[in-house]
């Protein structure tokens, strides 16, 4: 099923599924969504959030976001 925005969305209507790669309109952009990323070592952890690439200067800005488990 697709909504009004023209994204995928499956079983819950008010959940929509995200791509994994959104260009922007003029592709001076590009965001990836949970993509595994190439390292020279194995990490048991290598899959970043977001990735925003800039494709005009060629830089990467990695966002890992982590929530705390803290129970008081």
């Amino acid at each position: 099923m697709q909504g009004s925005t023209g994204q995928i969305r499956q079983g819950n209507w008010c959940k929509p599924v995200p791509e994994s790669v959104e260009t922007s309109h003029e592709s001076k952009v590009t965001i990836l969504w949970n993509q595994e990323m190439k390292t020279d070592r194995t990490l048991p952890n290598n899959k970043l959030d977001i990735i925003i690439h800039d494709n005009e200067t060629a830089t990467c800005l990695l966002i890992d976001i982590a929530i705390s488990g803290d129970i008081n």
